[in-house]
């Protein structure tokens, strides 16, 4: 859409292009995208007790349970590591995923008097609560750093395609953002499967398992859910323990492309009626 400014009006026009986006539009309105986020992380953790605590309280709980049931009762391989950092190392991308993600999802249906209101590009609101969530994986990152102190193991050169993997994350959950949050609008059945959804997902990625585990027969299906290679190689980033699997990023990032750019591309096309639905 572009925008023609007078001292009195303003005019929205439609606008086509690449991907469909007025980027002149979302650079004059970056703050907003900034204080959307913003907004987000004081609304999470507004009037709790712990605070932000619960950004490390949550991963760590996961991780205590999932190393009592699978690593001690069910004795699950962990690549050579100790299975607590095994399944935190994973554990900590997941619930950035998830947690971002879930928020992304249902943002538009929560911000309905923002859409029917004033004007702001629609992206931004999905947008918002993916970057608001970095936060909380940056602090989840500091258990990691001491229990690799404790455990003796210290981070390789390896450790410089962290940045990458993060940020092919934060597409992805933009973008499955844009796709789930779209349709939440028009179908509210979308907020009940939610839930069930990345609790699937969180069993169909290796967060608790290598992808060892599973036959090379069907190991494949394992790496069409884009979490794979980046949740591998976002291990063997920090913990140096194996070669990092470029294959598996590699499948991982043209799957997310192809997810965030059909998702900015569905946002686009649905966002005339969001004001009318919500």
């Amino acid at each position: 859409m572009t925008e023609t400014t007078t001292n009195y009006e303003l005019v929205i026009r439609p606008k086509y292009g690449f991907l469909d986006l007025n980027w002149k539009e979302l650079v004059e309105y970056r703050e907003l995208l900034f204080f959307l986020a913003l907004r987000e992380i004081k609304i999470k953790y507004k009037q709790t007790i712990m605070g932000a605590s619960w950004a490390v309280l949550q991963p760590l709980f996961s991780m205590i349970v999932f190393t009592l049931i699978f690593g001690g009762l069910a004795q699950m391989p962990s690549e050579g590591i100790p299975y607590p950092l095994f399944s935190y190392s994973g554990l900590i991308l997941w619930t950035y995923f998830s947690t971002s993600l879930s928020a992304s999802s249902l943002s538009l249906v929560g911000s309905g008097g923002l859409l029917s209101k004033v004007y702001i590009p629609r992206i931004f609101i999905p947008t918002a609560p993916v970057l608001a969530s970095l936060v909380d994986y940056v602090i989840a990152t500091s258990i990691i750093a001491l229990m690799m102190l404790y455990y003796q193991i210290v981070p390789n050169s390896k450790i410089i395609l962290l940045p990458f993997i993060v940020l092919i994350t934060i597409l992805l959950s933009s973008g499955m953002g844009y796709w789930l949050s779209s349709i939440c609008i028009k179908y509210r059945d979308v907020k009940f499967i939610l839930s069930f959804f990345i609790q699937m997902l969180l069993f169909l990625s290796p967060v608790i398992y290598p992808v060892d585990v599973v036959g090379e027969k069907f190991q494949w299906l394992l790496y069409l859910n884009p979490m794979t290679g980046l949740i591998n190689a976002h291990r063997a980033c920090l913990l140096g323990h194996v070669p990092v699997d470029f294959v598996g990023l590699a499948i991982s990032t043209v799957l997310t492309i192809i997810i965030f750019v059909s998702g900015i591309l569905y946002l686009k096309r649905t966002e005339k009626y969001f004001a009318d639905l919500i």
